[in-house]
């Protein structure tokens, strides 16, 4: 197939095989001059369940699909993408595993830890009733993987959804999550090898509901784009600055403009991409996501 050019927003996006590229709720990794692009894998049919409905067990189709793993795609231009596989796979066989099909693995992101040599990759675990509320962890030694995983659990005791990591210009990490059942965000510190919270942290957005933090830093202040709690339908974004990962953070309203911005381009923020070489470029990266 030809090379891409340019992006395609909203369109079905293939790789260099021609497939279609499964990486939803993901971020983008910059490391010795490659992109890792890392997402959930979704490339299977929505569950379909038996449930009695009037009295007849009936065949519903499920708002979720088994999980599959983590897939990482490679890239030098950001347009033209190769599967690597998939580098954390679900575990079929273990029905109890966090791993297992049907629990949940959303969201993942992975940073380069200078201090271990390691690849760390956090990501939203849960049940699947959305009970468990934890946060999954994975190392490798190569940003391909495969990636080994190390188990959940909730960050400084409180619940952890929708999130995102951040590396910060001093090496210091900070994982970001949608807490107390998705009313507040938790902002913490990461451990000099990023596996574990390091203590300090803070609570902000309190009671506003906010999800999908998606953060960068341009000119010193740190940014996040994030959006309302209205299930699968989309909502308006908002921006917020701040001058220190704890905040305080200033609200900046919506990011978007142009036709679509009120429902931002029918999308979810999941990541915010710096491009390498071009200081004060960025791209937001959005998932349609569609039941």
């Amino acid at each position: 197939m030809s090379l891409l050019q340019e992006f395609r927003p909203g369109q079905v996006w293939l790789d260099t095989a021609g497939n279609p590229i499964q990486a939803h709720g993901g971020g983008v990794l910059y490391h010795a001059g490659t992109y890792y692009w890392y997402g959930e894998n979704k490339d299977v049919d929505n569950e379909t369940v038996i449930q009695e409905i009037e009295g007849r067990p009936t065949p519903v189709v499920r708002r979720r699909v088994p999980v599959q793993g983590v897939s990482c795609y490679t890239s030098t231009d950001l347009y033209n993408w190769t599967h690597a596989g998939i580098v954390l796979p679900a575990v079929p066989d273990d029905p109890d595993h966090d791993l297992h099909p049907t629990k949940v693995l959303e969201r993942p992101k992975v940073l380069y830890c200078a201090a271990t040599r390691q690849f760390v990759m956090w990501f939203h675990a849960d049940s699947a009733d959305y009970k468990a509320a934890c946060a999954g962890v994975a190392v490798a030694d190569s940003p391909t993987g495969p990636f080994r995983y190390l188990g959940c659990f909730r960050p400084n005791d409180g619940m952890s959804r929708d999130m995102t990591l951040f590396l910060d210009d001093d090496g210091q990490a900070y994982h970001i999550a949608a807490s107390e059942d998705n009313r507040t965000l938790h902002v913490a510190l990461l451990t000099e090898d990023f596996l574990r919270p390091a203590g300090p942290f803070s609570r902000i957005f309190v009671d506003q509901s906010r999800e999908a933090p998606a953060w960068f830093k341009h000119n010193g202040r740190y940014f996040m784009v994030s959006s309302g709690c209205t299930g699968w339908a989309p909502n308006e974004a908002e921006y917020a600055v701040a001058d220190t990962p704890f905040g305080p953070w200033s609200t900046l309203g919506n990011p978007c403009v142009g036709p679509g911005a009120e429902r931002t381009f029918e999308g979810q923020s999941t990541h915010v991409l710096p491009i390498h070489g071009q200081p004060g470029r960025f791209i937001l990266m959005l998932d349609q996501w569609n039941p």
